[in-house]
């Protein structure tokens, strides 16, 4: 079975413990998961550090600066055509950028409490699980 790594950014518009926090979350815009929603990243380059690949990603899709923060975990998923290996971890926005979509069709800002109210891709539900478990 193909191996994919990537790596998430769960994006925090607060600290990500606190009560108010809110999360970004985008709508994928392409391929075999098109209209899913997931955390956004990306695939990992060679000779790169997990926290430079989601810098970049990030840069690259949602044309913005982020502060990679602490890791949350890694989620490993068996996706029909492909395995895939997702390093996740939280990120604030730095600079003031704002993000732009470039290459996902939705974006929203979701508190812990409308965590729930999209359709996670199946791997982005294990991280929903992770952070409601550091939220409380």
């Amino acid at each position: 079975m193909k191996r994919i790594e990537v790596v998430a950014g769960i994006i925090c518009d607060g600290a990500p413990h606190s009560a108010g926090a809110r999360f970004f979350a985008t709508q994928r815009g392409y391929g075999e998961q098109k209209d899913g929603w997931e955390f956004p990243g990306g695939k990992m380059e060679p000779g790169e550090t997990p926290e430079q690949a989601l810098a970049r990603e990030l840069k690259e899709e949602l044309a913005i600066n982020v502060n990679v923060g602490d890791f949350i975990c890694t989620v490993e998923y068996d996706y029909p055509a492909f395995h895939l290996t997702m390093h996740c971890f939280y990120c604030t926005l730095a600079d003031g950028s704002t993000p732009t979509l470039l290459e996902h069709e939705a974006a929203r800002w979701l508190s812990r409490t409308e965590l729930h109210s999209v359709n996670w891709l199946p791997a982005d539900i294990e991280v929903v699980k992770t952070l409601e478990k550091h939220l409380t």
